[in-house]
């Protein structure tokens, strides 16, 4: 008897787990360039994602720290005085591809649900993406705006002039069957 419970559980889990992709080597980007100055923008490598194509359902977590600029000035401003890493070490993203049937896949969905950075959370509604399949891997990739000033981050006015209000987001994530 214990054998047969132990069997049917195990089946259970095998059953539920065909239906969760992930990854933990999705990418992030955002840039926040103004035309004439230097370049604000960063990429995050290492950021992990989860995708359960029963009800489309996605979820990601990003570590602050991980973002990366060219130049390292930059990114310890980023850290310290902006994204204040050490107080918000995380940034995560929950939300919903609306309409996702993996049997009958499109190329383009537009997913829905809210963002939380520096300690705020922000709702973000009809994101395009584009959705490919390869082998056992699901890729999901797309872009929006945010503004920071959602987010309770605060562009000193000295520097106002050189980082834009409005961030250009983008993210890829190469997603295996779990």
């Amino acid at each position: 008897m214990k054998n047969l419970l132990f069997l049917l559980v195990l089946a259970c889990m095998s059953t539920f787990a065909q239906n969760k992709y992930i990854t933990k080597t999705g990418t992030i980007n955002f840039e926040a360039s103004v035309p004439s100055f230097e370049e604000v923008a960063a990429k995050n490598n290492s950021v992990t994602a989860i995708f359960n194509t029963e009800n489309g359902e996605i979820a990601t977590l990003a570590l602050v720290k991980g973002f990366r600029f060219k130049n390292a000035l930059m990114e310890e401003h980023f850290n310290e005085n902006y994204a204040e890493s050490d107080k918000f070490p995380k940034a995560t993203f929950k939300g919903k591809i609306e309409n996702f049937d993996l049997k009958n896949m499109k190329s383009s969905y537009v997913i829905n649900g809210q963002l939380t950075f520096h300690g705020k959370t922000e709702t973000f509604e009809n994101i395009y993406i584009s959705i490919a399949t390869e082998k056992s891997m699901i890729k999901i990739n797309g872009t929006f705006s945010a503004k920071a000033s959602d987010f309770d981050i605060e562009i000193p006015k000295i520097v106002s002039k050189k980082i834009s209000e409005d961030i250009k987001v983008s993210f890829q994530f190469d997603l295996l069957k779990k």
